[in-house]
């Protein structure tokens, strides 16, 4: 059996859990800037995907309101990838050899993480909750090779430490 620091358990998280929070290029200075939900209105419905977002820097100052209507999908790995809301690159990304790895906030490039050092990376059951593609299932196979797991992980390092260092 597999010790509990190599073993990962698909925690059945998706891309929305983790849209709370995303750290972006700021436009005007370049740094690391925000993208959060506007505190609570009445006309956002309830869904986090859809309500109104701010972008705040704390570098330059910068404060943008978007309305949250307009949600754009990343294009894949074959690209940079951008924030739903302003469309603004995102600050947790790094090239690898095989595409873009990127990650909205800390706690999503910890999971990644977690999931690429596991030797035991075990699927959750979907039947349980009727959910089938999870932000694990949905890892580029590259991302999902034992083989690369050296260079993701690396590329993990990199990726920490360019937010570390801002």
């Amino acid at each position: 059996m597999a010790s509990p620091s190599r073993r990962f358990l698909d925690p059945r998280s998706t891309e929305y859990d983790f849209i709370g929070l995303i750290i972006v290029r700021c436009p005007g200075c370049a740094k690391a800037a925000r993208v959060v939900p506007v505190p609570e209105d009445t006309g956002s419905g309830g869904r986090i995907l859809f309500r109104p977002r701010r972008l705040v820097c704390r570098g330059c100052g910068l404060s943008r309101v978007g309305s949250g209507r307009l949600v754009r999908r990343s294009p894949g790995t074959a690209r940079p990838a951008t924030d739903p809301y302003f469309g603004l690159p995102l600050w947790l990304q790094a090239e690898t050899r095989h595409g873009w790895l990127w990650a909205y906030n800390l706690e999503h490039l910890d999971l990644i993480r977690r999931f690429v050092r596991a030797a035991l990376r075990e699927r959750a059951s979907w039947y349980d909750t009727g959910q089938r593609m999870t932000l694990v299932a949905r890892l580029p196979a590259w991302v999902k090779r034992a083989k690369n797991r050296d260079e993701i992980l690396r590329a993990v390092s990199r990726i920490h430490a360019s937010l570390v260092a801002a």
